[in-house]
């Protein structure tokens, strides 16, 4: 993910001259181009058609991995349209943390999913490795706390083999780790524990597992001769804990990299893929970082092909690659958990059709207000849907976007009072908001109440890109 120790050689390093073509409008990369995400890790679960990536999170300007401090997911099903699921978790879920929430990862367990992450300890400064766990593959995660008998470490990732036996490797500042994992996934077996760092040329850290042929591959960034930038190498095992052979590198530096790289491997619908992050997006700033994605090859002998990074960037079968467009999907019922809020309105499942856990309802006081947080890379504009129900006729609720009042064509610019009026629904039905301007970083969405009588229910927020 990053190094412990950056200096200022590298920062100059990474803000080299870049090569602008990849911002270009026929790009498909970066993958993901509205938000700031780094640390890839791709999912493709049971009985779902779609891809998942789980990702950290890069605050817009900043020049310091320090300020890490959430997750997201997105989800695709042709590797073009996206959805980001808004802050998935966020250090304020995790009593036991403080600070520099760095790479993570997902596993599905009996119908669970579990987000393995890191971050420093309270008290102790201490990187801890710690789990969380979903009942469904967007979130939002609860905490489960540090995971018993793993002391220090970074960059989690997690292999579940044929035989439901999970994996966990972990590593950082040279050192590589891995161990069995108990079956609820919250600590690790002390018998099984390896130091695989001597099997790895020129490891660093973000290490990650995947199976092919019955063959394991433990990819990672490294440091050729201890010297930056990093490069993405392999190894290749009989055993998911090793001992491992020294596959190379399959991924160099390239114009317009980050002075770090970390990311996956996963095969979707018959084609395998990379996943990393650049700098394309923010111009050179190594730590403002972007998803990227390449399709990947093996050679007759299982030997993972060199990648060059592409502007094209990847589709399925069928589609041709385009820039991505990325659709923010946050859930009213998840708002506390994130960044948003929930103030009068409760949750509730009553009304069927509702997506994802459930919908907030109990407008009727005065002022109760549901608020969602969007994040965003940058300035920019997207066309804003309210998902509700409203069985006793027309409501009318105010909208903020960042503090101020939302200017729809339906209201009277005379009227001090900005409401919008949402018709008479029996079942779920979508507002049309119009376009709203987002500003770079968080975002707030306040939906409230202006009336008392208020009777309305709301499932989601939809924002989509405008071109």
């Amino acid at each position: 993910m990053r190094s412990l120790r950056l200096c200022a050689a590298l920062t100059a390093l990474a803000l080299a001259p870049l090569a602008l073509a990849p911002l270009a409008a026929h790009a498909g990369n970066p993958v993901i181009n509205t938000v700031f995400a780094a640390d890839p890790s791709a999912r493709v679960w049971p009985g779902d058609d779609r891809l998942w990536l789980y990702t950290s999170h890069d605050q817009p300007g900043t020049n310091t991995y320090d300020t890490m401090i959430s997750y997201h997911v997105f989800s695709t099903s042709d590797l073009v349209n996206w959805t980001d699921y808004g802050v998935v978790f966020h250090l304020k879920s995790a009593p036991w943390a403080i600070s520099h929430m760095w790479a993570v990862d997902c596993v599905r367990r009996n119908g669970t999913y579990y987000l393995f992450y890191c971050a420093r300890e309270r008290g102790t400064g201490m990187f801890r490795i710690a789990v969380a766990s979903s009942p469904r593959p967007q979130g939002p995660f609860t905490d489960l706390g540090p995971v018993a008998g793993v002391q220090g470490g970074i960059d989690p990732a997690v292999l579940v083999d044929d035989d439901n036996q999970a994996y966990l490797v972990w590593g950082g500042g040279g050192r590589c780790f891995g161990a069995r994992l108990a079956d609820d996934l919250r600590s690790a077996v002390p018998e099984s524990f390896v130091d695989l760092s001597a099997q790895l040329p020129d490891f660093f850290e973000g290490p990650w597992l995947h199976k092919r042929a019955g063959k394991y591959y433990l990819s990672y960034p490294g440091l050729p001769g201890r010297k930056w930038p990093q490069h993405m190498y392999y190894a290749v095992a009989d055993k998911p804990l090793g001992p491992y052979t020294p596959g190379g590198v399959y991924m160099r530096e390239f114009p317009g990299r980050s002075d770090t790289n970390h990311g996956s491997i996963a095969e979707y619908k018959g084609r395998w893929y990379a996943f990393y992050h650049s700098s394309w997006l923010s111009g050179g700033k190594s730590q403002v970082r972007s998803v990227m994605a390449d399709e990947l090859e093996y050679d007759a002998t299982g030997a993972i092909k060199p990648i060059v990074p592409t502007e094209r960037g990847v589709a399925i079968a069928g589609v041709q690659p385009a820039p991505s467009r990325v659709t923010v999907l946050l859930e009213a019922e998840a708002a506390p958990a994130a960044g948003g809020a929930l103030d009068g309105p409760t949750v509730a499942t009553e009304l069927p059709g509702f997506s994802a856990a459930g919908y907030v309802t109990g407008f009727g006081q005065s002022l109760n207000h549901v608020t969602v947080m969007v994040q965003s890379a940058m300035a920019r504009q997207a066309h804003l849907k309210i998902r509700y129900a409203a069985p006793a006729g027309p409501q009318k609720l105010k909208l903020l976007v960042n503090h101020t009042s939302l200017q729809v064509p339906d209201l009277d610019p005379t009227e001090y009072e900005k409401y919008l009026s949402f018709p008479a629904a029996a079942g779920w039905a979508e507002f049309d908001c119009g376009v709203v301007s987002l500003r770079e970083g968080d975002n707030f969405l306040k939906l409230y109440t202006g009336r008392p009588s208020a009777d309305i229910a709301v499932d989601w927020f939809r924002l989509e890109p405008v071109r």
